[in-house]
């Protein structure tokens, strides 16, 4: 038989087991099975009825169930209240009249639901999660059925809840309950049965209706004649059932027919609308969008230059320490839980880690103690270097990259996990396997609006809840006002509104396909970004107040000298940089001269270089390094001895111990490090000196990590499978699936010797084998030498190896290929 079936074929009779039907589906029907679950893949089942036994486990089902839309979603839930073999009709009704046929492909594409349209099946799993046993209300809010119900009621209390209900006696439980159950299925019976209650009967019933079914009064084997109270009343005639020693509990059966028919109050057939709040011009939406893609390069660039010379420590139990934070915001003149951003964005893109600076190791020893030595420190990576040099377009492109796929959530930082430790930016605890999805489906419903267009939060989180509404909960609803923000932030959005290239984007960034289609589509963005972005300048204005005004966005190596000689006052269209004595012995420290920082200055300004700016550089440089800072625990070496002797009288440096060696040198009581800078409060231009007299430059490249990989994103689920791997596995399925129903028979001609044929002809007759689904003979010499015939059928050939089913084991094997002598037809009759 054929094992490109089509379900149409042979018998129409309906499918008894889920493996009956899964056997009748055509091979890209199980193909849609498994790449929708592709858990099941882990690892492949070896035959259908495996298949079935194994999507019918709990945990795979839930899974399924977490990625269904809202409507899908309530389609099953409407068959989980539903009796089994539930017509299309039935099902209709539940769901007050929506039209299910695109819910129902759904549910059978991923083998929820089966069976043809005149009798549903939902998989029992899936009825236990849905409407758990035991009268548990499940999300529609139905309680058990009567036989559930009444399971613990005598037969007399049956009966006499039959006669108070108007109908005649039955000879056992069994009818009894079936006779109530019939009732509430009669609308015109039930309804005259309601039309005689006392008054509050219909208060108490539409309180209980909707759910939960249960209500507070304590069970009472009441007759008609004896009842007082709207309760009593329906617990007389069996509207209301015991459920334990205080409670009663409204019946499915009632429930439905009070709802008329309806399992759910409200059904959402359609995904909620995504409103307009306001709309944009689209040219300026873009212009604004990449203004902030401009600005989160660059402040990624400022955070990363600035931790190049001043890396901070990593904590004991990993991440960022607060005062680290506060500090890092402080220069950057952000907010802190803005600023965990940006260094959360460069930690997933690989540009931040932490480890011991390359090269750093001699300069550590010199200026800073053995417990502050550059080990475990937050620095750039070598891949920062390399980011440096591409395009704005293209640092821009890594980074969204890096946040689109990542699972890191900066904005968790600062909050508490859920043993009440509090978590840290750059640390453990901040991944939620959820984020790539919910920033993918924020964007998307983004570019869906027209151009220009600005979402309305509370419509697209409504969306966003009816696309998966029982996965990721308030997390998931939170990450969605998160990613508005940060989109904002990375200018995929400008005022709201998504930007034109945010669309070409989302399309570029699946990744594990064709390599040279995604160095296009990436390209396609780069080439829609760039000339929105505003050009780096290469000059500045110099005033007489010791200030420079940068009038845009600057070339980057200029912008890192400034940002080295000079102090960042004020940002905004134009960025103001003040120079002060600090700043100036600040490019003197980084291996700068005097002379260099005039020509760096001349050579980039505007206007002459300010008379004040220049008598401060010299200024500045004539005092820089007078006085040597080395190791002692430190020592002070300077050429002028009185000097010397004005620290040494200056109350200032007390905390420092110093004491005179020599007329040119001091022993300090403290490390290098602290000395350089107390001297450097009290206006001094120390310099830090190495054990062969240099002085040390501290260069702001020089700090930088081992080579570091970008962290992982946490996996959510299992690996996607690739095309190919679906079609192998669906091949060994029905491979396995033929051998576990077919009849056994051993082969009547086996080869009197072990086949033997050339390699070439071998793997030609296994590759067409493949591709035929046929059996064939092949001899096999394992590792320790003994030779044996097998009846396999193959179902790929790669990497030296094949995958094939072996006929007389009944199992899915593996056989290396230059151990195979040969392959031969199998005969006709085997």
């Amino acid at each position: 038989m054929s094992s490109r079936r089509n379900g149409k074929s042979g018998s129409t009779a309906a499918p008894r087991t889920l493996a009956e039907e899964l056997r009748a589906r055509p091979d890209d029907g199980l193909t849609a099975l498994l790449r929708s679950r592709p858990d099941l893949l882990h690892p492949v089942p070896g035959d259908l009825t495996q298949l079935s036994t194994r999507l019918s486990t709990k945990a795979s089902v839930v899974r399924a169930l977490e990625r269904l839309d809202r409507f899908t979603l309530q389609t099953a839930e409407a068959l989980a209240v539903a009796p089994d073999d539930c017509p299309r009709a039935t099902l209709v009704g539940l769901l007050g009249g929506a039209d299910p046929d695109a819910a129902l492909a759904a549910l059978r594409t991923q083998a929820l639901v089966w069976g043809p349209d005149q009798g549903l099946r939902l998989v029992r799993t899936v009825r236990d999660v849905l409407a758990p046993a035991g009268g548990t209300p499940g999300p529609t809010g139905l309680g058990p059925t009567f036989a559930e119900a009444s399971a613990g009621l005598s037969p007399g209390r049956l009966q006499d809840m039959l006669a108070d209900a108007g109908l005649p006696a039955t000879h056992d439980p069994v009818s009894a309950v079936a006779a109530l159950t019939a009732l509430w299925a009669d609308h015109a019976r039930a309804e005259a049965l309601l039309a005689g209650a006392v008054p509050g009967v219909k208060d108490v019933l539409r309180r209980l209706m909707w759910g939960p079914p249960y209500g507070g009064a304590q069970p009472r084997a009441v007759r008609a004649a004896e009842a007082r109270t709207p309760v009593e009343w329906l617990q007389a005639r069996g509207v209301l059932l015991p459920a334990g020693p205080e409670n009663v509990v409204l019946p499915r059966e009632v429930a439905l027919h009070l709802r008329g028919g309806r399992a759910h109050q409200h059904v959402e057939a359609r995904p909620p609308a995504v409103e307009a709040v306001a709309v944009h011009d689209p040219a300026q939406t873009d212009r604004a969008a990449a203004a902030r893609a401009f600005t989160a390069v660059r402040t990624v660039e400022e955070a990363l230059d600035l931790w190049s010379t001043d890396a901070p420590a990593v904590l004991r139990t990993g991440g960022l320490g607060v005062r680290e934070l506060r500090r890092t915001a402080t220069a950057l003149d952000l907010p802190e839980p803005e600023t965990a951003f940006w260094l959360e964005l460069a930690f997933g893109a690989g540009l931040l880690a932490s480890g011991e600076a390359q090269g750093a190791r001699a300069e550590a020893s010199q200026t800073r103690t053995a417990a502050d030595a550059w080990t475990d420190r937050w620095m750039p990576t070598p891949l920062y270097d390399e980011w440096l040099r591409r395009r704005v377009a293209e640092r821009w492109l890594l980074l969204v990259g890096s946040w689109l796929a990542g699972t890191r959530v900066a904005a968790l930082a600062g909050t508490k996990d859920a043993k009440d430790k509090v978590l840290s930016a750059l640390g453990e605890g901040l991944d939620r396997a959820i984020a790539p999805e919910v920033r993918r489906a924020v964007l998307l419903r983004l570019a869906e609006l027209a151009p220009g267009s600005a979402a309305d939060r509370a419509s697209l989180l409504a969306r966003i809840q009816w696309q998966s509404p029982l996965r990721g909960g308030a997390t998931r609803d939170r990450l969605v006002g998160w990613t508005l923000t940060e989109a904002e932030q990375l200018g995929l959005t400008g005022r709201g509104a998504a930007a034109s290239y945010a669309a070409l984007l989302l399309d570029a960034v699946p990744a594990g396909g064709d390599p040279a289609a995604e160095r296009a589509a990436d390209e396609r963005v780069v080439a829609a970004l760039a000339p929105l972005l505003p050009e780096p300048l290469d000059h500045v204005i110099l005033q007489p107040d010791l200030t420079a005004i940068a009038p845009g966005p600057l070339h980057t190596p200029l912008a890192q000298t400034l940002a080295v000689a000079a102090d960042i006052e004020s940002k905004g269209g134009a960025t103001v940089y003040r120079f002060t004595p600090e700043s100036v012995r600040r490019a003197l420290d980084a291996g700068r001269s005097a002379d260099e920082l005039h020509a760096f200055l001349a050579r980039h300004s505007q206007t002459p270089v300010p008379q004040p700016l220049s008598y401060l550089i010299d200024d500045v440089a004539r005092r820089h390094g007078r006085l040597r800072v080395g190791a002692a625990s430190a020592y002070l070496r300077c050429d002028d001895d009185a000097l010397l002797s004005e620290l040494l009288a200056d109350r200032r440096a007390a905390s420092l111990r110093l004491r005179r060696l020599a007329p040119t040198v001091l022993a300090a009581q403290a490390d290098p490090g602290s000395v350089l800078a107390q001297l450097r409060a009290m206006g001094y231009a120390p310099a830090a000196e190495s054990p062969d007299g240099d002085v040390l430059i501290s260069r702001p490249d020089a700090r930088r990590t081992p080579p570091r990989s970008a962290p992982a994103p946490v996996p959510d689920g299992p690996p996607p499978v690739s095309e190919a791997m679906l079609g192998a596995a669906v091949k060994a399925v029905r491979a396995g699936d033929r051998a576990a129903t077919a009849v056994r028979r051993e082969p009547e001609h086996p080869p009197s010797e072990l086949p033997r044929t050339a390699a070439a002809e071998t793997l030609a007759a296994l590759q067409t084998a493949v591709l035929t689904g046929e059996r064939v003979w092949i001899g096999y010499v394992n590792a320790e030498g003994s030779a044996s015939q097998q009846v396999v059928e193959p179902v790929r050939v790669a990497g030296g190896f094949v995958t094939a089913y072996d006929q007389l084991r009944e199992e899915m094997r593996t056989f290396s290929l230059h151990r195979i002598t040969g392959v031969a037809e199998l005969a006709e009759d085997s």
